[in-house]
């Protein structure tokens, strides 16, 4: 049979009878109306006479066949004794592996994504990657499933990555399975380990028995002419080349379909199908037969295609289907190693920063936004203090760079549907969901939130059936074009990362709503909700100017603790710092006031590294003044439940005792010092022994504690007994969560003017009388 030429086998020309009849009408009216072809080309296929390959597998795609149930296939004749004695196999595929190796190094050998300034060696950079056997996506879990494997703690601090099944290490998978269907999300690594199996392959280092073809679909589907794939491989390796076969004589022979077809009869063809989802749609029918009808020819060689997870529509049989997992620890560190090991930034640098930003981390787990946050790291030696401007950029990365790099032109599912609109429309789904508390959502929900977005796109259909469909098909195109939607369970969607979830949730206020006051009033609501915290951050970053929202943040912060009894501690907060001399700005001073009184039985080992003080002033650390410091424990000694067991009590008596210290700093008030002298003069004799003191402190230890409290409100200010409930402590924490975020916010690097800087600063702590009076 030519090899332009298909022919239909008896069992194939029943089935194609059997679906023809199906169709009610004559084959001239299905050769002139259907096919585009003559009566007689109709009449030879249905008589198994060879057809132009061409037609008929449009045949077989208008009667729904499959090319492999329907075509008869050629039989490789078995070589002749002759042909074995002037071909040994295993000389024939060095020689082949030889003569292509430089090829499969120069197209395979190196890397270059997105702003890379040159190519990088893959083997350099390369990074293990693991395999899923299991597709996520096609679970059968519920919501509150995927919300038990997850856990709160993950949702907070590292996202949606820790949902993933059982992982094997990619090597293992290509061999244990010979017909392998790896998909993954965009970025995943998948090209990447084709490239990196076809060099291990042809350096000996894995399967060198075999020859590697690496195939981008791509590029043969635009081929010219749209030849077979047999021919596209005969022209990859060098058609018409000749090869020295070493046997001792100098027998040429041009790499031809006969020397070919003869490795590919021996099953020594590792044959790598890249990018399957990168095939134009008009030649996607074409293509998938092509690869049915030559694996199904050819099956006992060995076959890998990649294909974007949610492009994956197609089932070749005999084929197993797994998934790219996300990196892990150990994946992402080994990845910056590689990165860094030749440049001036250090990886350990890198990777200390990831793991004190989670948020940053969370990304890091897709090879694609890892390799963006090491090209950002090299330019400074650190993340972007606006966080929004770096994810902005891995957006970019996902939803306009990555294809548009390799010359990728993706149908649009939904014509008006521009890049900055799925934005917009992301961005409504992430509030939508956000507000909601909905992590996770079902596919039909996010079918509707599209349904009313598109609904009032110019020209927009007004038919439900037609939305309805339009909307199944922008959600797919979303996850499959740029992986930002995902589906984590049969019919059940999230974001890729939450921290794109949050994004966009900031984006709907500030980019789609322009920062309109209702907006910023509804975003601001939100400010004691903990979830919240990124969302806030982010939109301070990405607004134009921060002014209106920051002074929003602050007014709503302060009517929480609208209380009398509450407003009397920001009042002893405010009098403590105008009694005490220190070079920190104000607001610092009352924030470290104001930290301890939260929990009467905080530690005194409090971390000052996250604290708000810290935050408002970094010269603020461990070595305070003595006047602060001292009065601040005693404070709290003071404050202390005298409930305690009898060991704590008489510990906290001794620590006490030694806070009484009438040395010269006490000269300058005598009355307080003569007061303290005759507290101290109460104490037992510091030589008596441990049960002397016990039992002192058991009767006396009380009274003589109110005493000092009573001494030390009067001279110092301090020792106030605050009696709290205990929503009003869990108001207090709310209130001083709140500020922090606040100031967090004003250091993040956002545009916010001087004058609004300063008043933040300057009444922050404030207690709503003093606010007033200095407005005034």
């Amino acid at each position: 049979m030519a090899e332009r030429s298909l022919k239909a086998s008896e069992k194939g020309i029943q089935l194609a009878r059997q679906a023809f009849n199906t169709l009610g009408i004559t084959q001239e009216t299905f050769a002139e109306q259907r096919v585009e072809c003559s009566r007689s080309t109709i009449s030879n296929f249905f008589r198994g006479k060879p057809v132009n390959r061409e037609i008929f597998v449009k045949i077989c795609s208008i009667l729904h066949l499959k090319l492999e149930e329907v075509t008869e296939f050629p039989k490789v004749a078995e070589p002749t004794e002759e042909e074995n004695q002037a071909f040994d196999i295993d000389t024939l595929v060095q020689e082949v592996r030889e003569k292509i190796k430089p090829h499969i190094q120069e197209r395979c050998g190196t890397m270059r994504v997105l702003d890379m300034t040159q190519p990088i060696k893959l083997n350099e950079i390369y990074t293990s990657i693991n395999i899923l056997e299991k597709i996520t996506g096609r679970q059968r879990l519920t919501i509150d499933n995927l919300l038990q494997q997850c856990g709160k703690e993950d949702f907070d601090h590292f996202g949606l990555v820790k949902i993933t099944g059982k992982r094997i290490p990619g090597l293992e998978a290509v061999q244990k399975y010979s017909k392998l269907m790896i998909l993954g999300k965009p970025g995943a690594g998948k090209t990447t380990f084709l490239k990196y199996l076809a060099i291990q392959c042809i350096e000996g280092k894995f399967n060198s028995h075999l020859i590697p073809i690496f195939i981008t679909l791509k590029d043969f589907a635009e081929a010219i002419n749209h030849p077979t794939l047999l021919k596209y491989i005969i022209s990859s390796i060098g058609l018409a080349k000749r090869l020295t076969l070493a046997q001792g004589r100098q027998d040429v022979h041009p790499i031809n379909v006969s020397l070919i077809e003869k490795l590919l009869s021996q099953s020594r063809l590792l044959i790598l199908f890249d990018g399957l989802d990168e095939v134009r749609e008009e030649d996607k029918n074409r293509i998938l037969n092509e690869i049915r009808y030559f694996v199904t020819q050819y099956h006992n060689n060995q076959f890998i295609i990649t294909c974007r997870i949610a492009a994956w529509e197609y089932t070749f049989e005999n084929f197993t289907e797994v998934e790219v997992a996300d990196f892990n620890d150990e994946q992402i560190s080994t990845f910056a190693i590689n990165w860094f090991r030749r440049k001036a930034i250090k990886a350990e640098n890198f990777i200390q920063r990831l793991k004190n930003n989670d948020r940053v981390k969370e990304l890091a787990t897709n090879p694609l936004l890892l390799t963006l946050l090491c090209l950002a790291f090299e330019e400074s030696g650190d993340f972007p203090a606006n966080r929004s401007e770096l994810y902005k950029e891995g957006l970019d990365a996902l939803l306009k760079k990555w294809d548009a790099n390799r010359g990728i032109e993706r149908e649009q599912i939904y014509k008006k549907l521009s890049v900055q609109r799925k934005e917009d429309l992301l961005s409504k789904i992430a509030l939508t969901t956000f507000e909601q508390g909905d992590y996770f959502f079902k596919q039909k929900a996010a079918e509707s939130y599209i349904i009313d977005y598109i609904r009032n796109l110019p020209n927009a259909s007004t038919d439900e059936e037609i939305l309805q469909l339009d909307s199944e098909k922008v959600l797919k195109s979303i996850e499959a074009q740029h992986g930002l939607l995902v589906e984590r369970a049969k019919g059940i969607y999230s974001f890729s990362h939450l921290t794109f979830h949050e994004y966009f949730t900031a984006r709907e206020f500030i980019v789609v709503k322009q920062s309109s006051e209702d907006a910023l009033q509804t975003l601001v609501s939100n400010i004691i909700i903990k979830r919240w915290r990124e969302v806030f951050l982010l939109a301070v970053g990405m607004s134009p100017k921060a002014d209106r929202l920051l002074l929003l943040m602050k007014q709503k912060i302060d009517g929480l603790l609208a209380e009398d009894d509450l407003q009397q501690l920001l009042t002893w907060v405010q009098e403590k710092f105008e009694s005490v001399e220190a070079p920190y700005k104000p607001a610092a001073i009352r924030a470290f006031y104001l930290d301890p009184s939260l929990d009467l039985n905080l530690s005194r080992s409090l971390s000052l590294s996250r604290s708000l003080s810290r935050s408002l002033d970094l010269n603020l650390d461990l070595n305070l003044s003595r006047s602060l410091s001292r009065s601040l424990d005693l404070n709290l000694d003071l404050d202390l439940n005298l409930d305690l067991d009898l060991n704590l009590g008489f510990n906290l008596f001794l620590d006490l005792s030694r806070s009484l210290d009438l040395s010269r700093s006490l000269d300058h008030n005598p009355e307080l010092k003569r007061s303290l002298q005759q507290l101290k003069d109460q104490l037992p004799n510091p030589k008596s022994d441990l049960e002397a003191h016990k039992h002192w402190w058991e009767e006396n230890g009380q009274a003589w504690t109110e005493q000092l409290r009573a001494v030390m409100i009067k001279h110092r200010n301090i020792g106030h007994g605050w009696q709290f409930s205990e929503s009003q402590k869990e108001l207090l924490q709310k209130y001083y969560d709140a500020n922090k975020l606040l100031v967090d916010c004003l250091n993040s690097d956002c545009y916010v003017s001087r004058e609004v800087r300063e008043k933040i600063e300057d009444e922050l702590l404030l207690p709503i009388a003093e606010i007033k009076k200095r407005q005034q």
